[in-house]
């Protein structure tokens, strides 16, 4: 079987498909347009109290892209939850080189020095497609959104991807959209100017959101 080129993955995401797996143990690819998106409004998003208070306390370090592969494996890896996982070794190859390529992002959360959690996705201009989080500590991976969403707001994004919708991100307010709908949102979104800097302090928008959430909550 011949390896996908990352080139083609990132013509997939402009078009509003994406690649998943079977199993973290099946070798094929297959790309998925589903008729109902997910996606994460950004001007939406809500942070439940108790989290607010977590994040505001700053018990974790949280930083973007210094160990990408740290956080796909931890994406990875299975779980009394999550026994099985749709990362294969193509798709770990592909995201791989697409980080390596400056496509590919991952928000760390760190305590003690040690990754307790994160998340990774894929930017198109103002559009961010979140593939997978993971967390071994409480609230790290919940931490790792909240981060991510202030640095999209505050760099001007328009479209959080989710792909498909659970009950976890629905308690964020990730809502479904028609296909239609979402396309034309990500048209706008790749084509969108946007700031997006992984060196810069993400506290400075953190703490912008939560006093934007506090007062309209």
């Amino acid at each position: 079987m011949s390896e996908l080129p990352p080139e083609l993955l990132l013509q997939a995401y402009a078009v509003g498909v994406f690649p998943m797996a079977e199993g973290r143990d099946d070798p094929r690819l297959f790309f998925v347009d589903p008729d109902k998106r997910g996606i994460l409004p950004l001007d939406g998003f809500h942070i439940p109290r108790s989290l607010r208070k977590t994040v505001r306390r700053r018990i974790f370090d949280v930083v973007w892209d210094r160990d990408f592969e740290a956080v796909l494996n931890g994406c990875a890896e299975a779980t009394e939850r999550r026994p099985d996982t749709w990362i294969n070794p193509e798709i770990r190859r592909l995201y791989l080189a697409l980080h390596a390529r400056g496509h590919a992002h991952s928000v760390e959360v760190r305590r003690d020095g040690l990754l307790v959690g994160g998340l990774y996705g894929v930017r198109l201009g103002g559009a961010f497609f979140g593939e997978s989080m993971f967390s071994r500590a409480t609230d790290a991976s919940k931490v790792a959104l909240v981060h991510l969403v202030a640095k999209l707001k505050a760099g001007g994004f328009i479209l959080l991807d989710t792909q498909f919708i659970t009950d976890h991100l629905t308690r964020f307010g990730a809502v479904e959209i028609p296909r239609d709908d979402y396309r034309r949102m990500l048209n706008e979104a790749i084509a969108a100017p946007v700031q997006f800097d992984v060196a810069e302090d993400d506290w400075p928008s953190v703490e912008g959101l939560l006093q934007e959430l506090t007062q309209t909550s």
